[in-house]
């Protein structure tokens, strides 16, 4: 008792505090807003009337009709201005300037820059920012005329989820295991049923796979077809997407924008994968040889099949001759041949043209004055699969004009580029169509942090590569041409639902929702000043203001019980 006594007290003193905290009134200035064209006395001058012109056919003639006060059509569209009306009694307000196209843009431009420096503001002044709006908006309902609600003591809140229906999933064939086990696991544990359309390149492993999850299907009494795997081409996977329910695809940006396109059609929603371009930050405090290893892993894993493998690497100034022929010694070490031979480090690229685009990619960069300083071998391999394999290499004096700065290799290349700054490093990873991850190495772990903030992808590991995608708990998936919406985690369990938000009485029917008599049908004549004083009384900025708003709303419900006469009387 003598330890738990002490912390009671605490307890208590937190308690009170905070209870009498709650009569300081936050100090929120007020804002000057004008108002004027809102409080319009009815007295429009002639710059604010309306006179359009307008042809109308006439059995078939061609006539020029004035519309003023007389003949106001307010749905139809007659100028290059939007006309705008009271819709209670059809008064002229004004109008303004249609914007052009041009000037949309330049909008958006400054909003972009706006947003930039708002991104960096604190949570106060967030928070700041709502209670100044919060006070002007209870001050002036009369002329805003709105109120939103908010949840009561008696009501309970809640989110539940439902299944979808039927998953349609299109996958690539860089990890034929995990990508029809991955979104399977999602549709399957969330209640849906699921059909995979599997690449051409990789149906012969899809069509096995799917014989174990049909089994364990099986074993736990699951309906037959739950599961399906389909194999075909492009035609097979459009009728797949406007069968389903909910789309996830995996593969190229160019791909995403047809099953988009295919998927407008149906309104049918959509998660798009499409690769990436990741960058990975080597600041001048790190241990080389540590970090060389992980690069050249980055870089190598799966034959640089890997959508969230590393294909940009900058290195500071300071470090970079140490890193490249750090990563230089490692590379030349590397032998690619069959992964079942026991003997090889790097594996084959999946098809023969991706090998030939890999080539078009590295000559680009030397007709532009980059060069190669290192390039790992190939075993002794049959004459026929030769052309799948693609030397690990590194490539140096590179810059963003190469493609292979710009477009997804998706194959074991390395190329290797200097910054001077931290802003520079960002700047750079930042200048790329993709958006998926970036890897940041420093031994300040807080200075890595702050750079990987910075740039704009959907996954960041911080003195590691690619970590976050063996944590499950985590959603994947990035930005831009990378895509949107994510894979697994708890966001990714919530994409193959129906979200749907439910309120319900929290104690019925001992207590029920009804609607106080002085709003009912035909409203009194004081309803709105209760409206007034109830939105004042939930949304005050202090307890006084909320304590003098309730007390009118009982009042005003006490008068009205009392003298049922202030019913407003019919016209």
């Amino acid at each position: 008792m003598a330890f738990w006594w002490p912390l009671l007290v605490l307890g208590f003193a937190f308690a009170i505090c905070r209870f009498l905290l709650m009569f300081i009134p936050p100090n929120v200035p007020s804002i000057d807003v004008d108002a004027s064209d809102m409080l319009d006395d009815g007295n429009q001058t002639k710059e604010k009337q309306l006179h359009l012109y307008f042809k109308v056919f006439v059995f078939g003639r061609s006539l020029n009709v004035s519309i003023g006060k007389s003949m106001q059509i307010p749905s139809k569209r007659h100028t290059d201005k939007v006309q705008c009306y009271e819709p209670a009694t059809m008064k002229y307000l004004g109008y303004f300037s249609e914007l052009q196209p041009d000037e949309v843009k330049e909008r958006v431009a400054q909003a972009r820059k706006a947003q930039k420096i708002w991104a960096e503001s604190s949570f106060k002044q967030r928070r700041r920012f709502l209670r100044i709006l919060l006070k002007y908006v209870v001050e002036h309902q009369e002329l805003i005329c709105e109120s939103s609600g908010r949840s009561m003591l008696h009501k309970s809140s809640k989110v539940e989820f439902y299944p979808l229906g039927v998953i349609g999933a299109i996958v690539s064939w860089n990890y034929p295991f995990h990508n029809i086990f991955n979104p399977m696991l999602a549709a399957v544990f969330s209640g849906n049923g699921i059909v995979i359309k599997v690449s051409e390149h990789a149906s012969w492993s899809g069509c096995f796979y799917l014989r174990i999850i049909q089994a364990a299907l099986t074993a736990v009494g699951a309906p037959e077809n739950l599961v399906d795997v389909i194999t075909g081409f492009a035609e097979t996977g459009q009728a797949l997407v406007s069968s389903v329910d909910k789309v996830i695809f995996v593969g190229s940006p160019g791909v995403g924008r047809m099953i988009m396109r295919n998927a407008a059609e149906t309104l049918t929603p959509v998660t798009l994968e499409l690769g990436g371009k990741d960058s990975f930050v080597v600041c001048e405090d790190v241990d080389v040889p540590h970090v060389a290893q992980v690069a050249v892993r980055a870089a190598l894993q799966s034959s640089g099949q890997n959508c969230a493998g590393a294909e940009r690497f900058y290195v500071h100034r300071d470090i970079y001759s140490s890193f490249v022929a750090e990563v230089v010694k490692i590379v030349k070490s590397i032998t690619a041949g069959p992964p079942l031979a026991g003997k090889y480090d790097m594996g084959a690229i999946c098809m023969q043209e991706h090998s030939e685009k890999l080539q078009s990619l590295v000559n680009d960069a030397l007709d532009k004055g980059a060069e190669i300083v290192g390039r790992g071998s190939v075993g002794n391999i049959g004459a026929g699969a030769v052309d799948h394999y693609f030397p690990p290499t590194v490539i140096v004096n590179v810059n963003h004009t190469m493609k292979l700065l710009q477009e997804e290799a998706f194959g074991p290349i390395l190329p290797i580029m200097k910054f001077s700054s931290d802003k520079e490093a960002v700047k750079l990873a930042n200048d790329s169509n993709y958006g998926l991850g970036c890897a940041v190495f420093s031994a300040n772990q807080r200075r890595a942090k702050r750079i990987a903030s910075q740039i704009v992808c959907g996954v960041a590991a911080i003195n590691d590569f690619a970590s976050n995608y063996m944590c499950q708990s985590l959603p994947f998936g990035g930005i831009k041409d990378s895509g949107f919406g994510r894979f697994a985690g708890v966001e990714g369990l919530r994409a193959c639902c129906l979200v749907k938000s439910v309120v319900e009485d929290r104690w019925w029917p001992h207590i029920k929702t009804k609607i106080p008599k002085i709003i009912q049908y035909p409203v009194a004549e004081n309803g709105f000043e209760f409206q007034e004083s109830l939105v004042e009384a939930l949304y005050g900025l202090n307890v006084w203001d909320r304590l003098r708003a309730l007390v009118n709303v009982l009042k005003l419900l006490s008068e009205h019980n009392t003298n049922p006469s202030t019913k407003r009387k019919n016209d």
